[in-house]
């Protein structure tokens, strides 16, 4: 008789045998290699910056782009609205003091300074015309003063004849009579004492209407020489000699300028100084006095720090540097160059060449190689002050070292690399 024997235990078991094996080679894949020391990653060594560690004096220096600029320069702007009729001298031209480099028109000024005349003209008339009214007022008082002074002095001696001849016999001259003559000299004395008066007010205001006619006619004499030098203004020319430098936006002729637009601008030549845009954070330590090596490219210039802007603008703060007067060939306005501020001197201290990361008194890690060159070791070092080129090492490196300066963040997980060279 035959049994029938159960075969489902045992394909559970062979699956359950295979799945504690795959979950053992798991295991064994993931955790075995952590036990295991990590092999250094190679790096190839021409593709790192290296630099070696030096002990001795650090110079301290801030960089920052700019432009060389002219000390002297005049703009010339317009006095007055016109349009440009003719452009006689044109940038890069050598010019002299009062030289016409550019003439304009305007009606409107012509008319203006027509109208002015006018108007002085009319004013001077007034004036003498006032001078003659004023003058004949003054004569004829003059002449009834005189007449008045003669009337009374007539009624006077009537009334002391009168009153002596009284006083002899009263029979001579009626009472009323006396007080007649008495009442005649005392209206006529209060007559030209009015008169009198009358002539000193003529005399005193004579000369303040004349005065203010004058001052009228001063303040169009400055309106008609302020509507000429307008009109002069109209033909452009230098106050001072020197090279014309070209504008923003050039100019054309027949164009349309309102006044206060600049038209040119006049550079004195030989006497240049720079512009340096200095980062905010970097510009603390910079005073005046300090020497500054300007960089143009083809040629050094040593200059000192003679202003500081006290703004900052786009996060940088401007300085000018003042440069000898005996300049290279290279030097040109408007050129584009580095400067080089020097801070200070640090005697006997430790520095290596400014690596792509980290900041000044900042502790950071660097790749340090070692003796045979082969290999290189992470170690965390303290910086200290900055500078453009070089850094300070306060701890962490010593003299002679070998330090790899350039980006190693690929390698953070690492704690040494291979060089490959």
């Amino acid at each position: 008789m035959d049994i029938i024997r159960d075969i489902q235990p045992q394909k559970k078991r062979k699956k359950l045998a295979w799945s504690i094996a795959g979950v053992g080679l798991l295991a064994l894949t993931i955790f075995v290699p952590r036990l295991l020391p990590a092999a250094a990653p190679s790096v190839d060594g021409a593709t790192v910056w290296r630099d070696t560690v030096q002990f001795g004096t650090m110079i301290r220096q801030v960089r920052g782009p700019g432009t060389l600029v002219p000390e002297q320069m005049r703009w010339i702007t317009a006095v007055t609205a016109g349009r440009i009729e003719q452009i006689m001298a044109l940038p890069g031209t050598e010019v002299g003091q009062g030289e016409i480099i550019m003439r304009m028109s305007n009606p409107d000024v012509d008319m203006q300074l027509l109208q002015a005349q006018q108007q002085l003209s009319q004013a001077r008339a007034s004036l003498a015309q006032l001078r003659t009214n004023l003058e004949t007022q003054e004569l004829t008082q003059r002449g009834t003063v005189a007449t008045v002074r003669t009337q009374y002095l007539d009624a006077r001696r009537n009334y002391e004849t009168n009153q002596r001849l009284f006083d002899e016999n009263p029979d001579l001259v009626a009472r009323a009579d006396l007080d007649r003559s008495r009442e005649l000299m005392a209206e006529l004395e209060l007559r030209l004492q009015m008169e009198e008066d009358r002539l000193g007010v003529m005399e005193r205001t004579s000369g303040e209407q004349l005065a203010a006619q004058e001052e009228q006619i001063d303040r169009l004499n400055d309106l008609v020489r302020f509507n000429r030098d307008r009109l002069e203004s109209m033909q452009v020319n230098v106050p001072v000699g020197g090279v014309l430098a070209a504008l923003d936006i050039p100019l054309q002729e027949g164009q349309w300028v309102q006044s206060g637009q600049n038209l040119s601008r006049v550079v004195v030549p030989g006497r240049l100084k720079a512009e340096i845009r200095i980062t905010q954070t970097q510009a603390q330590d910079i005073v005046i006095g300090q020497t500054a090596l300007i960089d143009t490219r083809t040629d050094t210039i040593q200059g000192t720090v003679t202003r500081i802007d006290p703004a900052v603008r786009n996060g940088t703060v401007t300085i000018d540097v003042t440069l000898p007067p005996d300049l290279p060939p290279s030097a040109r306005p408007d050129l584009s160059v580095d400067g080089n501020v020097i801070i200070e001197r640090l005697d006997d201290v430790t520095y290596v060449g400014r690596p792509t990361f980290g900041q000044a008194n900042q502790r950071v890690s660097i790749f340090k190689l070692t003796e045979d060159g082969d290999f290189a070791d992470r170690v965390t070092i303290q910086l200290g002050a900055s500078s453009v080129n070089d850094m300070q090492v306060l701890e962490g490196l010593n003299e002679g070292d070998e330090v790899i300066l350039s980006d190693m963040s690929r390698w953070d997980g690492f704690d040494r690399v291979k060089i490959r060279n």
